[in-house]
């Protein structure tokens, strides 16, 4: 069986994440689930969320209700600590330079806007529904930039090379604690609407009683006050169960900017 957890992976918690699976393996085998993996699969975590082998992983919301779908399910969702989360809920933040005058969204009008990658939600997904009301059916920015990661959106920012972006409000809030460097020059201008954040997802077909078994070992790790350490280190504040339906609010998002006729952002 394999394990992933690469979404929140800055090199500076990769300890952290490790001590986190040590003990939430631990927490799956006491929990009756077998063939539990000793260590995170890091040669290619990405391609385990789609392996017929994957126990654990983590994936982006977006992926969940798109490309993942009938790929994985839904098994819990971590909820953090960072500022712009709410339980389970997290939302993006909109990322300026510092000396950057616009206090609203519409004052970016004609911007360069960096995003992390089309299938992210807080990089893609979010900022598009923020910016579809004020597009009023075109083009919303000058030009766009992909970057592939948040960090990298963030950097295209702080050199002037995009005067924009979105960022997950936990990405930001790592940053901040291990690489505050990394958001010099930037300030936060505004947040978009929250929605679930990145949840523990199974191989699809996994059975009842699998999933009853991870969210039961999830939920007892989320409270062993032996990986309290681990926990804070990754901003982790607790497992939540949610049901798939609750991720529609992604969905509802894409949604409502193609009804306002910004099916992309440009």
């Amino acid at each position: 069986m394999l394990a992933s957890l690469p979404m929140y992976d800055l090199p500076e918690v990769r300890s952290a994440t490790d001590a986190w699976w040590r003990g939430v393996a631990a927490a799956l085998a006491r929990a009756g689930i077998e063939s539990v993996p000793p260590a995170l699969n890091w040669d290619a975590p990405f391609d385990a969320l789609r392996s017929p082998e994957l126990l654990l992983g983590q994936t982006c919301g977006y992926p969940l209700t798109h490309a993942l779908a009938g790929v994985v399910e839904l098994v819990a969702t971590p909820a953090y600590s960072a500022d712009g989360c709410s339980g389970a809920d997290y939302c993006s933040l909109i990322v300026v330079s510092e000396d950057d005058p616009a206090a609203a969204l519409a004052e970016l009008r004609g911007a360069v806007c960096a995003y992390s990658r089309r299938d992210s939600h807080s990089g893609y997904n979010a900022l598009r529904a923020a910016i579809a009301p004020l597009s009023h059916g075109g083009a919303f920015f000058s030009r766009v930039v992909a970057s592939g990661m948040h960090a990298r959106s963030i950097g295209l920012v702080a050199r002037g090379e995009a005067n924009v972006c979105a960022v997950d409000c936990v990405t930001h809030a790592l940053l901040a604690r291990y690489r505050p460097h990394a958001l010099a020059g930037t300030r936060v201008m505004a947040r978009t609407e929250r929605a679930p954040g990145l949840p523990y997802v199974t191989r699809a077909g996994a059975g009842r009683d699998n999933l009853r078994r991870l969210r039961d070992g999830l939920q007892a790790a989320a409270s062993d006050a032996g990986l309290a350490g681990a926990r804070e280190s990754l901003l982790l504040a607790g497992v939540v169960v949610l049901g798939e339906d609750a991720y529609r609010r992604i969905v509802d998002m894409e949604v409502s900017a193609r009804d306002a006729g910004y099916p992309e952002i440009h």
